[in-house]
C-alpha cells in the first residue's frame, strides 16, 4: 500500500503543477493501473514551452562551439565584421520563451523553467564528457565512411569528437554562470516593468528585460572565455563583446512581434477552451 501511495502522490504532483487544489490520482485496487484526471490545457501548453526552452538551451551548448563571421550594416570600432558563436541562432530564443511564460504564467513558473533548463544542461554536459572518456572502437573510422586523411583511424575520429564536444572548464563555467544570472535577472526585470506599467506595454518589458539580461550574459560568459581561456588583451576583448552584444540587441528587438503573437495566440486558445468547457 505504501508503494501505491508513493506512486499516486508523485503522479498527482507532476500533473497538478501550480494548481491550488492537487489533482487526485485514482486507483481502484492495490496493484491496478493509476489513472489521473485530464491535465488542464494551460498546463499542457506550459509543458510544451518548457520542452521548447530546454531543447533550445541544450542545443545552444552543443552548437555554440562553432564560430562564424557576420557583416554588420555599421562599423564597431572601425570594423563591420564581427565573429559570433552559432549559439546565437538558438540562445536568444530562450529569452523569448522566458518572456512568454512570464507574461502568461508568472515569475515562479518561469524560474522553475530556468532551473530545469540548468539541470538538463548539466545532464547533457555530463553525458557528453562521458562519451569523450570512452575509448573508441578500432573500426570507427571505417564505419563512418569519411574519406578525409585525418579521420583515417579511430584516434583521428576521437580527436575530432573531442575537438567538437570537449568543452573546456572556462567555457562551461562561464556559460552556466551567465545563463543563470541572465535568465533569472530577465524574469525579475520583466515583472518589475510589468508592475511599473500596470500590465501595459508588453514591448517595454520584453525588450527592457532582455536587453539588460543579455548585457550581463555577454559580460560574464565572454569574460570567462576571452580573458580566462584565450588570455586576450582587455581592450580587444571589450571590442569583441560590444559587437556580440549589439547583435543580441538587434535579435531582441526583432523578436518583439513574435512575443506579442505567441501571447495573443495562447491566451485566445485558453479562452476558447474555457468557453467550450462550460
Amino acid at each position: 500500500m505504501e508503494k501505491n501511495f508513493a506512486v499516486d502522490s508523485l503522479v498527482s504532483y507532476l500533473f497538478a503543477m501550480n494548481q491550488e487544489e492537487p489533482i487526485a490520482a485514482k486507483s481502484t485496487r492495490p496493484g491496478s493501473v493509476v489513472t489521473v484526471e485530464k491535465m488542464p490545457w494551460e498546463d499542457r501548453i506550459y509543458v510544451v514551452l518548457v520542452c521548447l526552452f530546454t531543447t533550445l538551451l541544450v542545443l545552444t551548448n552543443i552548437v555554440g562551439v562553432k564560430l562564424f563571421e557576420l557583416t554588420l550594416p555599421f562599423a564597431v570600432f572601425g570594423h563591420d565584421v564581427v565573429t559570433l558563436p552559432t549559439g546565437l541562432l538558438t540562445y536568444p530564443l530562450t529569452f523569448l520563451v522566458t518572456d512568454v511564460v512570464s507574461e502568461i504564467y508568472g515569475r515562479k513558473r518561469a524560474d522553475v523553467m530556468v532551473w530545469l533548463g540548468f539541470a538538463m544542461s548539466l545532464l547533457m554536459l555530463g553525458i557528453v564528457q562521458l562519451t569523450i572518456a570512452i575509448d573508441p572502437a578500432s573500426h570507427w573510422a571505417a564505419a563512418s565512411g569519411l574519406k578525409l586523411a585525418y579521420f583515417e583511424n579511430s584516434q583521428g575520429m576521437q580527436d575530432g569528437w573531442r575537438a567538437v564536444f570537449g568543452l573546456g572548464p572556462w567555457l562551461v563555467s562561464g556559460s552556466m554562470c551567465a545563463y543563470l544570472v541572465a535568465q533569472l535577472c530577465d524574469n525579475r526585470l520583466f515583472h518589475f516593468w510589468r508592475e511599473l506599467t500596470q500590465g501595459k506595454h508588453l514591448w517595454l518589458r520584453n525588450n527592457g528585460s532582455t536587453i539588460v539580461s543579455q548585457l550581463l550574459d555577454t559580460l560574464i560568459v565572454n569574460s570567462f572565455l576571452f580573458y580566462g581561456a584565450f588570455g586576450w588583451d582587455f581592450v580587444f576583448g571589450i571590442k569583441v563583446m560590444v559587437g556580440v552584444y549589439l547583435v543580441k540587441v538587434m535579435i531582441a528587438l526583432l523578436d518583439t512581434p513574435f512575443c506579442y503573437l505567441a501571447v495573443a495566440m495562447i491566451r485566445q486558445f485558453l479562452r476558447r477552451q474555457t468557453l467550450n468547457s462550460k
